[in-house]
């Protein structure tokens, strides 16, 4: 397996980047997430896997090897694809993921676009014992409510940046970006736009 690759990003595309290894271009097909944080002509280090198909090799980096030992566990399910375990993590945070499959929260899971209820279901009832959760911390008395957001902020902007360039229009874009604001005016720009991406697939 082909656990990990380390080179100048010479591309970056809607579903991929091209990372140069050893004077060879590698095609790393990545979540929008791992491609907003790259940048073309800077040094990048990804975890990867090599899918192998009879027709096809197949490579898939994620920021960090716990997206891709998520991305290996989501495949032993039945009917769960590299495709479809790569669009899991984009939309889930490997915690949310995680929590989601703990408790059998099928509405979280069914936001994975390409899941249903009977997919979400045989998620949960095959991977609920093999992940493993943090406790959830409790809120701490006193603690300050987060200011809302006065929707230019650095971070929404970032992210509207990013949908863009990977190839939605600015409008829509900047609508999904707000919405989810509106609802979570503290989230991160990993978080946002992982959000904002749930809710671009599902106005299509």
């Amino acid at each position: 397996m082909i656990a990990s690759v380390r080179g100048p990003v010479l591309e970056i595309g809607l579903d991929h980047a091209v990372v140069e290894v050893g004077g060879v271009g590698l095609a790393v097909f990545c979540t929008p997430t791992t491609l907003a944080g790259l940048r073309r002509g800077t040094e990048a280090r990804l975890s990867t896997t090599l899918i192998v198909r009879e027709e096809s090799l197949t490579l898939f980096g994620f920021a960090d090897a716990d997206e891709r030992e998520l991305f290996l566990l989501l495949q032993t399910v039945s009917g769960i694809g590299p495709r479809l375990a790569l669009a899991t993590i984009a939309v889930l945070e490997p915690e949310v993921l995680r929590r989601a499959l703990h408790d059998g929260d099928l509405a979280t899971l069914t936001r994975i676009p390409g899941v249903g209820k009977k997919s979400a279901e045989r998620l949960v009832v095959e991977l609920r014992d093999k992940v493993v959760v943090a406790p959830s911390a409790a809120p701490v008395a006193g603690a300050p409510v987060p200011a809302a957001g006065n929707g230019a902020s650095p971070v929404r902007e970032q992210v509207v940046e990013a949908l863009v360039g990977l190839g939605f229009t600015l409008k829509p874009a900047e609508q999904a970006v707000d919405a989810v604001l509106a609802d979570k005016p503290e989230a991160e720009a990993s978080q946002l736009l992982r959000a904002a991406l749930a809710g671009l697939g599902r106005s299509r």
